[in-house]
């Protein structure tokens, strides 16, 4: 590999990125693993990446002339990421940080203007995007030897275990590509260095992996907290547990992790004090507070009525009365999925008497098409 394009790798770690290495584009991935992923159902409602399929497996249809593919990691492990608070819910340890989407960017505009110093390129010379565009970045990544896919479908790196934030420039630059990690000379093959464990498989609470490597969106609790913006199935919500946004627990049981450090964080910006915030709190953000508290983090993204939806179904599974009161007063909230969830949230608490309160909200037809009209071994109030 060229001084230059080391030189290129060198500087591109300057500017914070923890993880850089090359691919070449062509030839692809079959994207056979993708189309029976969407032919399963197994993405939801997530419709883009049904219309975006051409593109993710054919980097030329996003730019024409597209050779290589820059993949750079940044590490977002935290030695101190649980909270110090025992009743507050758990969080997806990616979560919290400013928004990793507005942080990295910067840094990919500098990585953008060094490959235009360093190699003539031209603006329309490359695209970067960090987790947004339609592009199969831990395939790209696994190509380019950052890591292996596991079991549980993430990107796992032999130095920084399941904790990477993965971004991509698509350049029509010839760059050397790196090696992929092999294993008996099957590199690219899910659960490359898995051998035959299978943690993260069995650790899932909601039995979201049909196969290794396929993970069913409709079953996924990270789906269901964060992109699912309506009803979360009642089957699924004591599964659920504490989680309110995103879930780790395919990733926490790893035992690659054991090698992660935490990184230099030069452009991440941590968020741990939510991970402190109480659940009771949660239940009581208004829409200036929780504009407050989460503005520039992922988390924005649920919107207050999808937060306050998820922290119901975390007080339903609590099992501790004290948050009777705010369920039942969240039981008349605007949002029917907020509503609904608080009455399931309610009843599971043991709280018929005191919905009595709330019963507009259980009559209202919005709440029963999208809850049903199994209202449990309670009698409506």
């Amino acid at each position: 590999m060229g001084d230059r394009q080391e030189d290129l790798r060198r500087r591109l770690h300057g500017l914070g990125f923890d993880e850089v290495r090359f691919a070449r584009l062509m030839p692809g991935p079959s994207g056979d693993g993708l189309r029976r992923w969407l032919d399963q159902g197994y993405h939801a409602d997530m419709a883009w990446m049904e219309r975006t399929a051409g593109k993710r497996i054919d980097p030329g249809l996003v730019l024409e002339g597209a050779r290589s593919a820059i993949l750079l990691g940044v590490t977002y492990y935290q030695a101190d990421a649980r909270s110090r608070n025992p009743s507050a819910p758990a969080w997806a340890k990616y979560s919290l940080y400013q928004d990793y989407h507005d942080t990295l960017k910067p840094a990919l505009v500098s990585a953008g203007r060094l490959i235009e110093e360093a190699w003539g390129a031209a603006p329309a010379d490359y695209r970067y995007y960090v987790d947004t565009g339609p592009v199969l970045e831990r395939e790209w990544a696994a190509r380019a030897g950052l890591g292996f896919i596991g079991k549980n479908s993430m990107l796992i790196s032999r130095k920084h275990g399941n904790w990477l934030f993965l971004s991509a420039i698509l350049t029509r630059l010839e760059l050397e590509p790196d090696e992929p990690v092999r294993d008996r000379g099957h590199p690219g093959r899910v659960g490359l260095l898995c051998g035959k464990c299978t943690r993260c498989m069995d650790a899932c609470p909601t039995q979201a992996f049909p196969e290794p490597g396929m993970v069913d969106a409709r079953r996924c609790i990270s789906y269901q907290t964060i992109e699912n913006k309506g009803i979360i199935p009642a089957d699924l919500r004591e599964a659920i547990g504490g989680r309110i946004y995103g879930c780790d627990a395919c990733l926490d049981v790893c035992p690659w992790n054991r090698f992660a450090k935490e990184g230099r964080r030069m452009i991440l910006s941590s968020r741990r004090d939510i991970a402190d915030m109480a659940l009771s709190e949660l239940l009581d953000l208004t829409p200036e507070r929780f504009a407050q508290v989460f503005k520039g983090t992922a988390i924005k993204r649920v919107k207050l009525a999808g937060l306050l939806r998820n922290a119901c179904v975390v007080a339903g599974n609590s099992g501790d009365g004290v948050y009777v009161g705010a369920l039942v007063r969240l039981a008349s909230h605007a949002s029917p999925v907020v509503r609904a969830h608080a009455v399931w949230a309610a009843r599971k608490l043991g709280a018929g008497a005191q919905l009595a309160a709330a019963r507009a909200a259980e009559t209202d037809p919005q709440v029963l098409s999208e809850y049903g009209n199994d209202r449990g071994s309670e009698s409506a109030p």
